[in-house]
């Protein structure tokens, strides 16, 4: 079954209480499944701030929401994540906006697969860099506006590949896995301010840049659903109901977890 089958199951849209009017911010919210998450917020009433290095899908990720939710404002921030500077003005720009912090979506990243001998070392530092840092970085940014409020969440965007592990993806895996345990140890050390981190670990998932890669032969979307026990890839959509769960008021007492959902991936053995 490929991950175009249409007998595959079409997953529900949700409404979550709490999440009206809340202000998100969505890191790599231009496309994929910061987009999705950026639509999954939108669609339960809040209002979002996007950041993203690519100003063009950014405007376009806009537009898209401003069409599909007329009643959602929508501010957006050009920044590289990496830039401490950037991102202390891009959360400055959405208190300046909406008055308060409520929601982050950590969510900025990139892949790499590669052998770990051919790795450059500025192929792994990029890959520290986005996948790690940055992630700290946007989270202290917000925490430092939620410890006002003493409330907030925070939601990092991990792996499947943070709790599982696989030939050339060591630079991926590793970052991936680093989110995880940053993500407890913030949890633990922000729960006094009202605050609660969580992470979200996608597996294979149906992006434009997972078609794009199949249409190139760079990726064989049919094994990797043949590989995977649901027999499909997951959707953008599907990861954003998952972070709408986290940030609602249904998982109030949840906090310093991660939440994998790729189709029985990991569970399933070679």
């Amino acid at each position: 079954m490929s991950h175009s089958d249409s007998s595959a199951p079409v997953f529900q849209h949700s409404a979550y209480a709490g999440i009206q009017d809340k202000v998100v911010v969505v890191t790599g919210g231009g496309s994929g499944i910061g987009l999705a998450l950026a639509k999954g917020f939108a669609r339960n009433g809040a209002h979002l701030l996007l950041i993203d290095i690519n100003a063009q899908a950014m405007a376009d990720a806009k537009g898209e929401l401003q069409q599909e939710f007329p009643e959602t404002r929508v501010e957006c921030f050009e920044a590289s994540v990496t830039d401490e500077e950037a991102i202390d003005a891009a959360f400055a720009h959405a208190k300046a906006c909406f008055g308060r912090i409520d929601v982050l979506l950590n969510n900025a990243g990139v892949s790499i697969n590669k052998p770990s001998l051919d790795i450059t070392p500025a192929e792994w530092r990029r890959a520290v860099e986005i996948n790690f840092s940055s992630v700290f970085i946007c989270a202290q940014a917000a925490a430092r506006h939620m410890i006002e409020q003493q409330a907030g969440v925070i939601i990092n965007t991990s792996s499947m590949w943070g709790v599982s592990h696989s030939a050339e993806r060591t630079a991926y895996c590793s970052t991936k896995a680093a989110v995880v345990s940053m993500t407890k140890c913030l949890a633990v050390e922000w729960a006094r301010h009202g605050i609660r981190v969580n992470a979200i670990g996608p597996g294979y998932t149906r992006t434009p840049l997972v078609d794009e890669l199949q249409r190139a032969g760079r990726l064989d979307v049919d094994a990797l659903s043949k590989r995977t026990p649901l027999h499909r890839l997951g959707e953008p959509g599907e990861m954003a109901e998952l972070a709408l769960f986290l940030a609602s008021g249904s998982a109030t007492f949840i906090t310093g977890q991660i939440y994998v959902s790729d189709g029985g991936w990991t569970a399933n053995g070679f």
